[in-house]
């Protein structure tokens, strides 16, 4: 599994890298199903809220939509720029001192699915970040791939995907 960057955000042009990894037991498509469903973020994963979307029909994330909002404590407006069901996903993220891309990409497998998330990141608050508590975002990201798995696994014993 490789991501796709733009040139940008090259992780040899960026201040800050990020790379995590998870082999799940869930099926690529609940693990999908949670992924995409970014309304839906804040309920099991604690460092994401006030999720809206500013254009799209919704409810699922899909290529162009933009929404807005917070995560690391900073407002951030994404746009979703990569979109290959149940593949790749990634968004472009912007707020104050912030531009970063986070990318994630899913690969099926006999147990499940192997999901890798990346993200790279410019700006004086992402450098300020990095400095100041360099392995947060690893650690957070982390969480977010331990809770993904959590939901679709849960989905998985209720036998259907996440609704509105």
């Amino acid at each position: 599994m490789k991501i796709n960057w733009p040139g940008a955000y090259e992780p040899s042009r960026t201040r800050v890298h990020v790379s995590n990894r998870l082999a799940m037991k869930a099926p690529i498509s609940a693990v999908w199903s949670w992924l995409v469903r970014g309304q839906r973020w804040p309920e099991w994963y604690s460092n994401s809220s006030n999720v809206v979307f500013l254009s799209g029909e919704g409810p699922d994330l899909a290529l162009g939509t933009r929404f807005k909002w917070k995560t690391f404590g900073v407002a951030i407006e994404s746009k979703v720029e990569e979109f290959l069901p149940p593949e790749r996903i990634a968004w472009s993220a912007h707020g104050i001192g912030v531009d970063a891309y986070h990318a994630w990409a899913l690969e099926e497998t006999s147990e499940g699915c192997n999901v890798l998330t990346e993200e790279t990141q410019n700006g004086w608050v992402a450098s300020l970040g990095n400095l100041l508590m360099p392995n947060r975002m690893h650690r957070f990201h982390q969480l977010w791939l331990e809770s993904l798995e959590r939901q679709a696994l849960l989905d998985q014993a209720k036998s259907g995907p996440p609704s509105e």
